[in-house]
């Protein structure tokens, strides 16, 4: 139990932006800090953190918190595993009585493992340093790898006696739960006869790289074979767990993540040691792929402290070819990707130990290529004068560049092709326009075929209210749309005496409620609508050139065009109410539509208590049924509001 008063302490202490820093760029506008959202995958950031208030917002998800919220959604933490997080970087003490064995093996399924794979990496480590056997191999081979002991602890590397069950009876003499030790990864459960099992280490006899996440906790192991066996496997990696995911796991990225955001910069390589030398080398800024192919995942990641990747690859071609796949998935996810090639017989690890980190700095600077030049001199010797294979080619880097988003990014590496590949300029931008058509053909059948399906799920819910609430795209277009028109323009709404800008009146409203945008450019403009004036919103759109405001630049231009006027209609006798004319309603009715469809998300989601929760309690449904009662009470008042009819 945390004491109250410590509980407080931790709370005032914390800042949020550096406990959200460690994990999402931001970069300052205004009072606050902007970033790409963590909890959703989005390219256009809408996720807001405010110094001044203590909390984060994504206009995107809706997610929305303090320090301790943040820490408990990211990283899944329980309330007081967030609060000894935030008491450890700020290295506040709390007095609390440490959990016996038992208390431990009560904790839900997930925390026991973050417990027993942080014993074995103790473990581990403990076996490296202080066995014979440890030292004698599992220490040389480090040193030999020329990693010095500050490193080796830092990584928190290890080694695993040659032994059957050396883990094994440590988890036992230490009191975990046997089954969560059998299904954690760190063990083989082989069935023997007569419905018996054996039980073996699984990394036995190699040395350990734990692989941690965001947060440095430890999820899983690599572990490298030292014994010259062909027939077993050179590494092998813990199997996929309820903490650990592969394809969401970069090796090293709980100490590369400052520095990433530090130099703008990440870069990627293949294995353990490259991470590990690099980082002793002094380039800190290095992850790698986890013993996987990159996946989006990753990528996704990195983006939310980088836009620029830089891949360093080894002299294989055959190695090189077969990872190209990953640079379409950069692109794709509108990152800037560069490429290193290493001399024939280098990898980063082994040109790291040769060279200083001058040298190794310089060589990366200088020999960093953009893609296009990458793939372009590594094929183009194959096909030599063969005009079919020299097609397929140009086919290929114009494929990459229909992934990139930005569309004056290609078109300025579509007039690099030309000019490399000797080719007409337009002739690729016919091909161009051909392959992203076909990309946004299958974009769109696959967005349809996702929204049918989660119609056909909700079926038992009547159609007129799915359509309500899946399509607010309009009034979440005219909130904007008001804001960048009217936004500095005063507002007193309904003969209040206390005058407000629309901007002011439209985030007092909209901020509380808790909900995002559902359009992607609409909760970036707000995000930034949030920390300064309209005025200066359309001042820096108009100074700025970034990428990550492309798209919002164009809508900002479509939703400030002047509009249609009815004056001739007057001259006719004909009078119309104009927005001016009706400003208290047109700036309600947008807003309390957002309103009613938020409403009924909640509503919506309360419903569907009473058909999940099993062996629901009297005092539980009268609670889900209470709340029910609310929310129709809002949904009736809106809808008389705006003068319509909700069909529930």
């Amino acid at each position: 139990m945390i004491p109250k008063e410590t509980v407080e302490l931790i709370i005032e202490t914390s800042r949020i932006e550096e406990v959200v820093g460690d994990f999402v760029s931001l970069k300052k506008r205004g009072a606050n800090l902007l970033g790409l959202c963590p909890f959703h995958n989005e390219k256009t950031p809408s996720f807001t953190v405010s110094p001044a208030k203590g909390i984060y917002k994504c206009f995107g998800c809706g997610k929305a918190g303090d320090s301790v919220r943040f820490m408990m959604e990211h990283e899944a933490f329980t309330y007081p595993e967030a609060l000894r997080y935030l008491a450890e970087k700020y290295k506040i003490t709390i007095e609390e009585t440490i959990p016996t064995v038992e208390e431990i093996q009560k904790q839900d399924e997930r925390e026991s493992l973050f417990v027993l794979y942080s014993f074995a990496q103790k473990f581990f480590s403990e076996k490296l340093f202080n066995t014979e056997e440890g030292r004698a191999i599992g220490l040389s081979y480090f040193n030999e790898r020329g990693f010095n002991e500050a490193v080796i602890e830092k990584f928190q590397l290890g080694y695993a006696p040659d032994q059957w069950d050396a883990l094994s009876q440590a988890v036992t003499e230490n009191k975990f739960n046997r089954q969560l030790y059998e299904k954690s990864g760190l063990a083989v459960v082989k069935e023997q006869e007569q419905d018996s099992q054996k039980v073996y280490d699984r990394f036995r006899g190699r040395v350990i790289f734990p692989i941690h996440n965001l947060s440095g906790r430890v999820i899983a192991f690599g572990a490298r074979q030292l014994a010259n066996d062909p027939k077993s496997p050179k590494y092998i990696n813990s199997p996929e767990t309820d903490i650990y995911h592969k394809s969401k796991s970069l090796y090293g990225i709980s100490f590369a993540r400052k520095s990433i955001i530090q130099h703008d910069e990440c870069f990627l390589v293949e294995g353990y040691t490259d991470v590990v030398s690099l980082f002793q080398a002094g380039v800190e800024n290095v992850v790698a792929s986890s013993g996987t192919s990159l996946t989006p995942e990753q990528i996704r990641l990195i983006a939310r402290f980088t836009g620029n990747i830089t891949i360093l690859y080894d002299g294989d071609p055959a190695g090189i070819k077969a990872s190209l796949r990953g640079i379409d998935l950069i692109l794709e996810e509108g990152l800037n990707v560069k490429v290193v090639l290493f001399p024939d017989g280098d990898d980063p690890d082994s040109f790291a130990r040769k060279n200083s980190t001058i040298q190794l700095i310089d060589y990366i600077s200088k020999n960093a290529v953009d893609f296009i030049g990458f793939k372009t001199s590594l094929l183009l010797e194959e096909v030599a004068n063969d005009p079919v294979r020299k097609a397929a080619l140009i086919r290929d880097i114009v494929e990459s560049i229909s992934r990139i988003p930005d569309g004056i990014k290609r078109s300025l590496y579509t007039s690099q092709c030309a000019t490399q590949m000797d080719v007409p300029e337009q002739v690729l931008i016919t091909e161009l326009n051909k392959i992203r058509r076909n990309l946004y053909k299958k974009d769109n059948e696959h967005q349809q075929a996702e929204l049918v399906e989660k119609l056909i799920e909700m079926e038992y819910l009547p159609q007129q209210t799915i359509l309500t609430e899946t399509n607010a795209w309009y009034q979440e277009q005219e909130i904007i749309r008001l804001l960048l028109n009217y936004g500095d323009k005063n507002f007193n709404y309904q003969g209040g005496e206390q005058q407000k800008t629309v901007r002011e009146f439209i985030l007092e409203q909209i901020l509380p409620d808790g909900f995002g945008f559902d359009d992607e450019i609409f909760a970036g403009v707000f995000s930034y609508l949030m920390s300064m004036s309209t005025a200066d919103f359309l001042s820096m759109l108009k100074t700025e050139n970034s990428s990550d405001l492309e798209k919002l630049r164009s809508k900002t231009h479509e939703l400030l065009m002047n509009k249609y006027e009815l004056s001739d209609w007057e001259s006719k006798g004909i009078y119309v109410k104009t927005e001016e004319n009706n400003f208290n309603e047109a700036i309600m009715n947008p807003i309390n539509h957002i309103k009613l469809k938020r409403v009924q998300i909640l509503k919506r989601k309360n419903s569907l208590l009473l058909k999940e929760e099993s062996n629901i309690s009297d005092e539980r449904m009268d609670e889900i049924l209470s709340k029910q009662k609310v929310y129709e009470t809002y949904i009736n008042a809106l809808s008389k509001l705006l003068g319509i009819v909700t069909l529930e």
